[in-house]
């Protein structure tokens, strides 16, 4: 595989490399693990994080009267960055993976990177992101 030099896109830098944050249930994590090696995304970074958006955590009644907690929820998030497998299908493949329709499905977010180096061989860009 050729890779193509890094491009400038408006005045943006673009090295072809975007990190995908994405922040969903616990409960879908091997889903969206599953998904994204079939896919071909091999490395990630997983962590448990505690969060809320728009459904601001569990909704209570007291005395059939609603009473709503911003309370923060166990949630996870997964970080990849990607420079071989298109951004695009990252973001359709997670968004499939993590759908159901109701609030709390989560949210992923893009970011480009400007650069990455792997530590034992020194490799920087698109070669620090290619296995051995």
């Amino acid at each position: 595989m050729v890779r193509e030099p890094a491009v400038i896109h408006d005045g943006i830098y673009d090295t072809g490399m975007h990190k995908v944050s994405i922040i969903a249930k616990l409960s879908k994590f091997d889903q969206l693990k599953s998904a994204l090696n079939d896919l071909g995304v091999t490395g990630m970074t997983v962590t448990q994080v505690m969060g809320c958006g728009t459904q601001k955590g569990h909704v209570n009644y007291y005395r059939g009267i609603k009473v709503e907690e911003a309370a923060l929820l166990p949630k996870m998030k997964l970080e990849v960055v990607v420079s071989k497998v298109p951004v695009e299908d990252v973001l359709e493949t997670a968004r499939k993976a993590l759908y159901t329709g109701n609030i709390g499905d989560g949210k992923i977010f893009v970011y480009e990177v400007e650069n990455v180096v792997k530590v034992r061989t020194g490799e920087q860009g698109y070669d620090a992101l290619q296995g051995e």
